[in-house]
């Protein structure tokens, strides 16, 4: 059973957004699309990832009064030391 506890607190140290005494962390950029279509979902994706950034998942929001989303949120993901300064 311990070996089960510090495979879990393993998994999640490596999956901290934070830099440990030099260690590589991750950096997370969340994009809000405020206009939800193909278009725009697609130019998005191709704009971040061409820039070194990895996709991870996409959310929407939903309005109450439609079946369409009101808002869509792209995050991507990239390794701290890949980071150089980009807001």
């Amino acid at each position: 059973m311990p070996q089960q506890t510090l495979l879990r607190v393993s998994r999640a140290e490596t999956a901290r957004s934070c830099r440990i005494g030099g260690s590589v962390g991750v950096v997370y950029k969340v994009v809000e699309l405020s206009t939800v279509g193909e278009e725009e979902i697609e130019q998005t994706l191709n704009e971040w990832t061409s820039e070194g950034w990895t996709f991870e998942h996409m959310q929407f929001a939903m309005r109450e009064a439609s079946k369409r989303p009101a808002m869509a949120f792209l995050a991507f993901t990239r390794n701290d030391d890949e980071d150089q300064g980009n807001p």
